[in-house]
């Protein structure tokens, strides 16, 4: 292209980004698709929400003239003024958590700014980053669930040698799952219940081998399982008031939590041992050895979310943060699970508010993988073993059952708490200096040329 063409190529891409109205339905695509990207790989309505706002000023839509209204499945947009109204509606039928998309989509949006981008070019990035493959091939991911759920396990206070069998264990059903969805094109929840079997029932056999903690494979090998993401994302949504996008994620997550829960009784129920509900979780060890399994954990939770590589450290020193300040609160202070882990959620969200901006990604993508060792998967299919065996239950064991529910639905509300509680005391703070930003960019894109 020479120069006077593209003079004037980029002077009419300057007057689309201008006029709200111009190449609307393109803007309302491209707008559409970075919603998609994020409602599709875990993100929260909130940021979903920040980032396509911030697109749409981007494109010249001001926030009077953009309408927006996001369910868990549907998203659907209008621009309208006086005399122009444009609505468009777009399906989001996947559901998984990608850590990468969102980092790259939200890095996106303050990048178009910053570098005067055209339309063209704004769509061209966003499918680069919709259609790059996963950082980490299927037997990483497996691996990384395998030392996750073994790190679990150690937080809950199992040997070396129940870690590593926990680790097999895992390991083993993160490929059955695998091959169920990805090769046989299975239902994903039955998938699940494939993979939760798998790896019970292998962590089971685990008890001929040495060890002086046989049972507690049983616990953690399915743990990779637990919806960490859906139950954080839709507690903070109705923190949020978006109440309709977080009573699909809490659906989604029950039917997530029944079908885990079903393989495992069904593999407990074949083998030789009748509950695993009265074994200990109280871990014996060091803070040394705290730490390490939570970095463990965290860091390769994040490699299950698949986590750009530079941010791994940051999620292993997040986890390490919230288990160390968690278990202080709770052994050394005596305060409730649920106390403690507010606690620790809290302090990492608050580091994590400084951290984004020396590391430049949202924060979601700092706090999920640093909280996940919080989340109380064992409580809760805990209860759900008890309701699927209550015609042969103690009433003892079933009030067990219901409190154990009731704890972990505390210590999950105490995570989203902790973790949106700088949004909640500071969100009109953040909100002002994200708009000062967004709206110093946007006035270098009008007062100067979108190319030299």
């Amino acid at each position: 292209m020479d120069d006077n063409k593209s003079k004037t190529y980029y002077a009419e891409q300057r007057e689309l980004l201008r006029d709200t109205f111009a190449e609307i339905g393109q803007k309302t695509e491209l707008i559409l698709s970075v919603g998609q990207l994020l409602m599709e790989n875990g993100a929260d309505t909130s940021q979903i929400s920040r980032d396509m706002k911030r697109v749409a000023a981007y494109m010249g839509i001001p926030s009077e003239k953009f309408h927006l209204h996001i369910m868990y499945t549907t998203l659907m947009l209008n621009i309208s003024d006086e005399t122009h109204s444009h609505t468009s509606f777009r399906k989001c039928p996947k559901h998984g958590v990608d850590m990468r998309i969102i980092s790259g989509v939200s890095r996106l949006t303050w990048r178009a700014m910053r570098e005067h981008y055209t339309l063209d070019e704004f769509r061209g990035e966003l499918k680069i980053i919709a259609e790059r493959p996963r950082m980490y091939n299927k037997w990483l991911t497996a691996c990384a669930a395998g030392t996750g759920c073994g790190a679990f396990c150690t937080l809950f206070g199992c040997d070396i040698n129940a870690a590593l069998y926990t680790a097999v264990s895992a390991i083993i059903g993160k490929l059955v799952q695998m091959q169920c969805h990805d090769r046989f094109g299975i239902n994903p929840y039955v998938s699940m219940t494939f993979a939760a079997f798998a790896a019970t029932i292998v962590a089971y056999f685990t008890h001929l081998l040495p060890t002086t903690t046989p049972w507690h494979p049983l616990i953690a090998a399915a743990l990779f399982l637990v919806p960490g993401i859906p139950m954080i994302n839709a507690f903070s949504d109705m923190l949020n008031t978006y109440l309709i996008s977080s009573s699909a994620r809490i659906m989604h997550t029950s039917i997530i939590v029944g079908a885990m829960t079903f393989g495992i009784v069904f593999a407990i129920g074949m083998a030789d041992f009748d509950s695993f509900t009265n074994l200990t979780m109280s871990p014996d060890s060091n803070y040394i050895i705290f730490a390490l399994a939570a970095a463990i954990g965290a860091a390769s939770f994040a490699v299950f979310f698949n986590m750009p590589t530079r941010l791994l450290f940051a999620a292993a020193i997040g986890g390490m943060l919230c288990v160390c300040a968690r278990n202080f609160f709770v052994f050394e202070l005596g305060f409730s699970s649920a106390v403690g882990t507010l606690v620790g959620a809290a302090l990492v969200s608050i580091v994590a508010v400084k951290a984004i901006h020396w590391l430049h990604t949202p924060s979601l993508v700092l706090i999920v993988p640093a909280v996940i060792p919080l989340v109380p998967g064992v409580l809760i299919y805990r209860l759900l073993f008890a309701i699927i065996n209550i015609r042969t239950i103690t009433l003892e064991e079933l009030l067990s059952a219901v409190q154990s529910g009731v704890d972990a639905l505390l210590i999950i509300l105490a995570i989203a708490i902790g973790a949106s509680l700088p949004n909640i005391f500071a969100s009109r703070s953040f909100a002002q200096q994200k708009k000062d930003k967004q709206e110093k960019l946007l006035n270098e894109i009008y007062e100067t040329d979108l190319k030299d």
